[in-house]
Formats: structure tokens, C-alpha cells, sequence
């Protein structure tokens, strides 16, 4: 009853921190930037533990939040004109550096520490940027303006899902999806999880301006991050279950890690720039 009550009071906090930082640009920024760096260093951290594995926690962290602020000026047109690719530069110049470092540290297995520095990068700190695709959209004058729709959507969509899977699955699960990696997760609580998603998806299309997007396109957008947020809460799971753990932390009193409430997340935000630019183009 106890972890109930700390795991209900922690999942109240966290969804309150987010849908908050979404009022405002800059704390949206400040909070996922926060992120990137807690989840790039909680996921470093464990990788080191295995055998000669030693990857540079500090600077691939500070790389990985640098992308994250990158990707917010280059996305948020702060400084129209200016050759705003130049950001990306000094990240480029640190990932280099990663690289060549192994040349000199003398590692017993070099190989699996660029796997590991370059997995946190493109696992991690990549899908958390792109948050800034979702979030910055050019307006009919040419700006550009912040717009919490769209990136809020999308964690909503993967709370909606988590809960209908846990509820429906709870209730009548027996065919189990991925049962070497998930054995909790259910055909029948996948699907269910589909079918509340795509009700709020329905909602949230009765009450947003068409202009944004369409009820088929929004129904289509719960879809894809109902697919890849379970196969990022997979891909999670089998990270941990190689590593033979049981959470990815602890900083989450009744939650776990940071990777364990983001897992979903770090497929459904680059699924769904991908699906938001092919209906662009059409």
C-alpha cells in the first residue's frame, strides 16, 4: 500500500511537471533539457558496469544536452538569418573527439565503448531534440512559434495507451506479445490500449483547429505512437534484461529510472516527426 501511495504521489508530479513545461517555451526547454542529461548519465552509467566498458559519462552528457540546445535555436528561428547550422558544429567537434580518444585511452575493447557513447547519442539525446521539431512551427506570416500541441499530444498518447494496456491487460491479457523480454505485456492490452488512444486522439480533434490537423491525421498519429511507444518500452526492457536488471534507477521513487518513464518516448517522438513531415509533403 505504501509503494502505491509513493508511486501514485510520483506519477501525479511527473505528469504535472510536464504538461506544465509545456506552457511555456523555456520550460519546456529547461526540463527536457534536464532530462537528456539525467537519462544520457543514468544510461552511461549502467553500460559501464559491464566488463571493459568504460564510456566518458561526463562529455557524452554534456554532448548530448548541447544537442538538445542546438536543436532548440536551430528550430525556434531566434536569430533569423544567420547561418544557424553553425550550432550543430561543437557537437560535431565532440562527437570527433569520442572517437578519437579510444586512440589513446588503450581500452581492452574500444569497439563496444564507441557502440555504447554512440548509442546514447542517437537512443537518447536524438529523439529528446527532436521534441523541438514538434514543438516550433512556422506560421502563415513565415515565423516561427511554439506551439505545445503537438509534442504534449504525443505524451499524452503514450499515457493514455499505458493505462488502457495496463487496465484492459490486467483484465482479460492471456496472448503475450514479446514473452523473452515483456512477459506482462498482452495482445489483448496492446490492442486496448490502441482503442483508448485512439478515443482521445477523436477528442482531441473535435477540440483542436482542423488547420493543425485533420481527424484522420490525428487518429494516424495516435496509431504510430501506440506501435513505436511499445516498441521503445520493449527495446527498453531488453536493455535491461541484457544487463540483468530489474530498473534502469531509483530517481523516481516508485517509478524507477529516468529511462524507465522516457522509454516510450524515445521511439514515439522520432515516429511521429516522421509521420508529421510525410503528411507534409502531400
Amino acid at each position: 500500500m505504501k509503494n502505491f501511495i509513493i508511486r501514485t504521489i510520483t506519477g501525479i508530479i511527473f505528469v504535472a511537471a510536464i504538461v506544465a513545461s509545456f506552457l511555456r517555451p523555456e520550460a519546456m526547454v529547461l526540463l527536457f533539457s534536464i532530462v537528456t542529461g539525467l537519462t544520457i548519465w543514468e544510461f552511461t552509467g549502467l553500460v559501464n558496469q559491464r566488463a571493459d566498458v568504460t564510456v566518458n559519462r561526463f562529455i557524452s552528457t554534456v554532448a548530448g544536452v548541447y544537442l538538445f540546445y542546438a536543436m532548440t535555436y536551430y528550430c525556434s528561428d531566434i536569430y533569423a538569418g544567420v547561418a544557424k547550422s553553425v550550432v550543430f558544429i561543437p557537437y560535431l567537434v565532440t562527437i570527433v573527439y569520442l572517437l578519437v580518444a579510444e586512440l589513446y585511452l588503450k581500452q581492452q575493447d574500444p569497439i563496444q565503448d564507441w557502440a555504447y557513447t554512440m548509442l546514447a547519442q542517437m537512443y537518447i539525446a536524438l529523439p529528446f531534440s527532436l521534441l523541438n521539431v514538434l514543438a516550433f512551427n512556422a506560421t502563415n506570416n513565415g515565423l516561427v512559434a511554439f506551439n505545445p500541441i503537438l509534442p504534449l499530444s504525443v505524451f499524452v498518447f503514450l499515457w493514455v495507451n499505458d493505462s488502457g494496456a495496463y487496465c484492459v491487460g490486467s483484465l482479460i491479457g492471456k496472448h503475450k506479445i514479446f514473452p523473452r523480454i515483456s512477459p506482462a505485456k498482452s495482445w489483448e492490452g496492446s490492442i486496448g490500449g490502441a482503442v483508448f488512444v485512439l478515443a482521445a486522439a477523436y477528442a482531441i480533434s473535435y477540440f483542436i483547429d482542423q488547420n493543425m490537423l485533420t481527424m484522420p491525421e490525428w487518429l494516424g498519429l495516435g496509431l504510430v505512437v501506440v506501435v513505436f511507444g511499445t516498441w521503445g518500452d520493449l527495446v527498453e526492457s531488453l536493455f535491461k534484461r541484457t544487463l540483468g536488471i530489474k530498473d534502469s534507477g531509483d530517481i523516481l521513487p516508485g517509478h524507477g529510472g529516468m529511462l524507465d518513464r522516457f522509454d516510450s518516448s524515445l521511439l514515439a517522438i522520432p515516429a511521429a516527426v516522421i509521420y508529421l513531415y510525410t503528411l507534409s509533403l502531400f
